[in-house]
């Protein structure tokens, strides 16, 4: 592999943007997809697993390796048929074992956290769910330790649907009482799930210095995020929109300047129907407000 070309900075302490899974017009077997995604100038890749974790111990290290080459930082997006708050004794032992499965491909590829929705609240309460979540939680982080998995975070995300367990306070609860676990903040399922909370560089603001306040300045300043345009209803998240699309948000703009002026190293992963081509788009917005702020 000719790795003049991708102009490696090495430097881990910089905002990257990927997409979640793979971009249409990529063709190639994953293995190939990190030095397609270093051509385009991005430096992230949320392998996608929300349909089982099927991915071969040698295909993981092999992904892995390519994308160490390339600079490119990898996560998991876990199975979505997880539910760790279920009525169901054996759909919880079997949402565990998904996690689990998920943070051993995870630790095979190299890939620092995995992305997963907690669970729904059904016939419990919210206080009743997250308490099984958080339970479910601790005994997958023991079954991963008794494994020899290490260095693979777990990252609950923020959802988008009123019936998910997955609100903030829900999510910033889970990192306080399970260990090696940190948020990953889905801003367009917040959006979705507040009635459209983003519209400032302000509201941005109130929600990282919530985490920064409870979960410590390190996390805050590296969040894992997800990031499209959305729409929504009364239960929350509808469908997602590419980042031009006309009359949603929330806006990229303002999030881009809270980034630059904190200095933070966040990875915004693209979920928008043209993942690599706004997460492109993204990252080119970050870096003219980069530009602007430093002419100042």
């Amino acid at each position: 592999m000719l790795l003049e070309v991708f102009n490696l900075s090495g430097d881990s302490l910089r905002v990257r943007f990927g997409p979640a899974g793979r971009p249409p017009s990529f063709k190639g077997p994953i293995v190939e997809l990190p030095v397609f995604l270093r051509n385009e100038g991005l430096d992230a890749l949320e392998y996608q697993a929300v349909r089982g974790v099927r991915i071969s111990e040698d295909t993981a290290k092999r992904l892995g390796h390519v994308a160490k080459e390339c600079d490119v930082l990898l996560s998991l997006h876990a199975p979505y048929a997880i539910n760790l708050s279920s009525a169901k004794k054996e759909t919880i032992e079997a949402s565990k074992e998904r996690l689990v499965a998920s943070l051993q491909a995870a630790y095979w590829m190299g890939a620092h956290v995995v992305v997963f929705h907690p669970g729904y609240y059904g016939k419990y309460t919210p206080e009743e769910a997250l308490g099984l979540c958080i339970a479910a939680l601790k005994e997958v982080r023991e079954r991963a330790k008794s494994l020899g998995i290490q260095g693979v975070l777990l990252g609950p995300e923020t959802t988008g649907k009123l019936s998910q367990v997955g609100s903030l306070e829900e999510i910033i609860k889970m990192c306080e009482e399970v260990e090696d676990t940190v948020p990953v903040i889905d801003w367009a399922h917040i959006h979705s799930r507040e009635q459209g909370l983003f519209r400032s560089k302000e509201d941005y603001l109130r929600i990282t210095n919530i985490i920064e306040e409870r979960l410590g300045h390190g996390i805050v300043k590296s969040l894992h995020c997800h990031f499209t345009k959305v729409e929504y209803g009364k239960k929350g998240e509808l469908r997602h929109h590419p980042l031009e699309a006309e009359g949603y948000g929330p806006p990229f703009e303002p999030l881009a300047e809270l980034i630059v002026e904190h200095g933070y190293s966040f990875t915004i992963i693209s979920e928008s129907p043209l993942l690599d081509v706004d997460a492109i788009r993204m990252k080119s917005i970050l870096e003219s407000i980069r530009s602007t702020i430093k002419q100042r």
